[in-house]
């Protein structure tokens, strides 16, 4: 009979202790985020502290052969193995001994590169329930880095969300499920993972880095995913920066291209915050004296030659600053004298209009409401340009409760608005 010496003990009871394979490079392009952690030791190897698994023992009548299992998986003896592991399982008698034997299920597979055999092995010993769930969280996730270096990525999206559903705090799982679902082809869903991922860290306390919102604002942006607009106004809360606000307004106006008024808001807001660029400045004048505010278009084509940002001797801009000359501007008493004839709300709101370009919000915010009362009156879009107004004059409170009253269409560049406002000193 063979003897069963106190050191094949000790390996049996700690069939991890030693790595079983060294890294492998992985497939697939690196993610802007994190990468999977470019191996499968961490499916076999997890954390020192649960290396060792102090106190698991294996039983006596299982010990045999689970040292014989693992002096075949020390060797690599693939022919012998699957003998080796059957008659292990066959005296095994404890949830110990079953753990230990897919332990070293698992590096034998973990060896041969057989993922489909890793994810065997790791099942069984999360079925042995010796396991912690973030132990086991980090074998699924392990595997899932597996998966998708070898561009396996349906079966990495499983994986990752299995390892996510043990424990939902694993941070490696988290980052990669998005990428993960992205590289299966599941654009939809990538950006509806990212959005969690920084619902969790918001609701956790922790302040997601950077790179993590870009990224969450580009796989929405390229699913055109409904919920793009309120991931870019979440980057640019979290990190306020000529960049981020350039980025998220471009993105509204990429989403609203057929609407001018819509044109208008986003730009008047990039003027406000002092972003406008050489083309917007002339964007923005050309679009307000379409919408016939002469003043407005005025002031900004004067605003930009100012600042050295556009040219006045150029042809668009000449052409449009010679139109601009011709035109009649209305004066406070006309527009005053307009606001008590006006017929509609479209006429009131322009009114409005003409009158926050002159610096008057006091004066516009009263055609506004006038315009709102009005039968064809679009209270949203009134809100909006009250908030507007009362955020250029410096009331805080006031443009805070009108934009938070705006609803529908109108109701993203509200909330960029409102988060211009909560940013302001």
């Amino acid at each position: 009979m063979k003897l069963i010496t106190t050191t094949a003990l000790a390996l049996a009871m700690a069939v991890s202790a030693t790595p079983a394979y060294a890294q492998y490079g992985g497939g697939g392009a690196a993610p802007a985020t994190q990468m999977p952690n470019n191996n499968r030791e961490q499916a076999d190897e997890a954390p020192q502290a649960q290396k060792q698994q102090p106190g698991i023992k294996p039983s006596s009548k299982a010990l045999k052969a689970l040292v014989e299992l693992q002096d075949a998986v020390n060797k690599n003896d693939t022919a012998n193995i699957p003998a080796k592991v059957a008659a292990a399982q066959a005296v095994a008698q404890t949830k110990e001994d079953r753990y230990l034997i897919a332990r070293l299920q698992l590096r034998a597979a973990a060896t041969a590169k057989d993922n489909v055999s890793i994810a065997s092995a790791i099942d069984a010993i999360a079925a042995t329930g010796v396991l912690d769930p973030t132990q086991l969280s980090d074998l699924y996730d392990g595997l899932a880095g597996a998966y998708y270096n070898d561009k396996q990525f349906p079966q990495a999206v499983a994986a990752y969300q299995r390892a996510l559903s043990i424990n939902p705090r694993n941070s490696e799982a988290s980052n990669m499920l998005g990428e993960a679902l992205l590289a299966s082809g599941q654009k939809a869903e990538a950006a509806a993972a990212y959005q969690r991922m920084l619902q969790a860290r918001t609701a956790g306390g922790q302040k997601a880095e950077e790179a993590l919102y870009k990224r969450a604002v580009s796989v929405a942006y390229d699913s055109n995913s409904p919920t793009v607009t309120d991931l870019a106004r979440q980057w640019v809360t979290a990190y306020p920066s000529q960049s981020s606000w350039s980025d998220a307004i471009a993105i509204y106006r990429n989403r609203n291209l057929n609407d001018a008024e819509a044109t208008l808001d986003a730009l008047r807001l990039k003027q406000v915050l002092g972003y406008l660029t050489p083309g917007e400045y002339g964007t923005l004048a050309r679009t307000a004296a379409d919408a016939f505010i002469y003043g407005e278009a005025s002031a900004v084509l004067d605003a930009g030659i100012a600042a050295k940002q556009i040219n006045p001797s150029s042809a668009d801009v000449s052409d449009l600053v010679a139109g601009l000359k011709a035109k009649n501007k209305p004066t406070a008493a006309d527009l005053a004298t307009a606001m008590k004839i006006a017929a509609n709300a479209r006429a009131l709101m322009k009114i409005g209009d003409n009158f926050a370009a002159m610096g008057d919000y006091s004066s516009a915010v009263q055609a506004y409401k006038l315009a709102m009362a009005k039968p064809d009156g679009d209270a949203s879009l009134a809100n909006l340009h009250i908030g507007m107004a009362l955020a250029r004059a410096g009331d805080k409170a006031g443009a805070t409760a009108a934009l938070n009253a705006v609803t529908g269409p109108r109701a993203d560049i509200a909330k960029y608005w409102l988060t211009y406002l909560a940013l302001k000193a």
